[in-house]
């Protein structure tokens, strides 16, 4: 099997699957491993400290970048954006552990065609969660058993501040249903196993007390880590995160904890684990406006538009208004708001987008000398 090759869960197998890994100037390796029961755990750390490799359980991340000296870099679950292509190319610049788009739970185990248009991935979109919103214990099990031989844990969505999920029973309603929470991480744990990994993600409430009290009762149905975005549900991104409110929560949890919110930079990764003792940090606007902060680059380096570009010819494509979002996002502070708009207005399509670049600056195809190595947008004279 061809390392481009895509598998949607309605293809995917259990067989032994050749993982090529992307080409990188850290490191290139060739693995083979089974999709078959737990995986193995193998390993290494690129040059740049990176872990690179397959795992059994997501759980053995957070004791080996420990051993590194740091802690486990994670990208968001975002609704619409973390799909394939995007996930590809952030693990080429230093994330630890990938997240799918939220996938409502009742309709992906009752439609094949929502099984078939929300959940693809391939033999090397590893470590992988798959997150689901759900607030049936049944359907969040059955969902989990269908992912669970294409993917390395489920998360419950316990922190979408939207009207339409509060409204369905899922996100944020659920962090007042602690003992519902609960019983949905013991349910996907009988059907699929102790040692598959389940995480919830949460934001805090307003009394912190009931966010501690929330995260003991979790604890005691075998969770294996939780993830807290650090703002209330009634909080808008502009708003700072509430640092000291994680720290409290890492303080009284026996799990490992994940912060969530303002990651923009490795620096303020630093500020953020020197204040809350977290064992993990997971982005999300920050990894859209750059793919590559977590391997320290203040600005999006051009390698990655391009990697990007064709990560979304081979395993996608994405819609192209979604592929025109990421595009315009990594250009942020590459190119001006004018040109930005400009380049909205001119292109409809991909054929359009990738014209409408060739013709102000070098977009290097693979194969190509430095392909997907370069820092800087090489403009070309006119």
């Amino acid at each position: 099997m061809d390392e481009e090759s895509e598998i949607p869960a309605r293809e995917a197998v259990h067989q032994y699957v050749p993982f090529l890994l992307p080409p990188l100037p850290f490191l290139s390796i060739h693995l083979f491993f089974s999709f078959e029961g737990l995986f193995s755990l193998c390993f290494w750390f690129r040059a740049d400290g990176a872990l690179y490799g397959c795992y059994g359980s997501p759980l053995k991340l957070f004791d080996l970048v420990k051993s590194a000296g740091r802690v486990l870099y994670v990208q968001a679950p975002m609704v619409r954006y973390s799909k394939l292509p995007f996930r590809a190319l952030v693990r080429d610049y230093g994330v630890d552990l990938c997240y799918t788009p939220m996938i409502l739970a009742k309709e992906f185990v009752r439609s094949q065609t929502a099984r078939f248009s929300d959940f693809t991935t391939n033999a090397s979109d590893r470590p992988l969660i798959v997150q689901f919103g759900a607030h049936s214990s049944i359907d969040f099990a059955r969902a989990a058993e269908m992912v669970k031989p294409y993917t390395d844990g489920v998360n419950l969505n316990c922190g979408c501040p939207q009207t339409w999920a509060i409204q369905e029973g899922i996100g944020c309603k659920l962090i007042q249903q602690p003992q519902l929470v609960k019983e949905m991480v013991r349910a996907v744990k009988d059907r699929c196993g102790e040692d598959f990994c389940v995480s919830v993600k949460i934001r805090i409430h307003h009394d912190l007390r009931e966010t501690v009290d929330f995260v003991k009762i979790v604890e005691s149905s075998g969770v294996d880590y939780i993830t807290v975005h650090g703002r209330r549900r009634s909080q808008r991104s502009s708003e700072s995160v509430n640092l000291e409110a994680i720290a409290l929560v890492k303080s009284a949890a026996g799990v490992p904890i994940v912060a969530n919110g303002d990651v923009f930079s490795l620096e303020g990764v630093g500020r953020i684990v020197g204040i809350t003792g977290v064992d993990g940090v997971m982005a999300a606007r920050g990894l859209m406006e750059n793919p590559a902060l977590f391997a320290g680059f203040k600005k999006t380096p051009w390698g990655a538009v391009e990697r990007f570009l064709r990560y979304n010819m081979n395993y996608g494509p994405l819609p192209y208004q979604l592929t025109l979002h990421h595009v315009g996002e990594m250009l942020r502070d590459v190119m001006t708001k004018k040109e930005r708009a400009e380049m909205t207005r001119n292109s409809g399509s991909m054929v359009e987008l990738l014209d409408w670049l060739d013709e102000r600056v070098v977009v290097r195809r693979y194969g190509e000398a430095g392909f997907g190595e370069g820092i800087e947008m090489e403009r070309i004279s006119s």
